[in-house]
């Protein structure tokens, strides 16, 4: 049924559930792939020569918070890649979502309270209400 399915990942407990939900989904499918995309926060209190030295940094940084997540769709034998992304993590993971024709996006609900969503937004609901294509949302 999905072909390609987009995993919003950054590190964190929530994140990984929603990796085990896409690795039963993909596992399900034999021509399933899976793209985990890591969009770290940008750091606005940074100069812009500074902040690329960071993005560079952050290309092993995400190594070390998505290694779970890897071995999962390892031992299952499910193909995967990894796509770092700068910007706000939601309006990225859309962009990224649409211009690929996703599937399915799959990621976790970080559980903000009331008054952090009406100032912050969560990212979940910034992808849900912009993408073009089902989103599955984990607690």
């Amino acid at each position: 049924m999905y072909s390609h399915i987009i995993l919003a990942a950054d590190g964190s407990e929530h994140s990984y559930r929603a990796a085990e939900h896409a690795a039963a989904i993909a596992g399900a499918s034999s021509s399933c792939t899976v793209t985990i995309v890591f969009v770290p926060r940008p750091d606005k209190s940074k100069g812009a020569s500074l902040q690329q030295e960071r993005m560079n940094a952050v290309q092993w940084e995400w190594r070390d918070k998505l290694a779970r997540h890897e071995a999962l769709f390892t031992g299952k034998e499910i193909p995967y890649s990894v796509l770092v992304r700068e910007g706000d993590p939601g309006p990225a993971i859309v962009k990224y979502a649409n211009a690929q024709k996703a599937d399915l996006i799959i990621l976790g609900s970080r559980g903000l309270n009331h008054l952090q969503q009406f100032v912050l937004g969560s990212v979940s609901h910034k992808v849900m209400k912009r993408v073009n294509c089902p989103v599955m949302i984990v607690k």
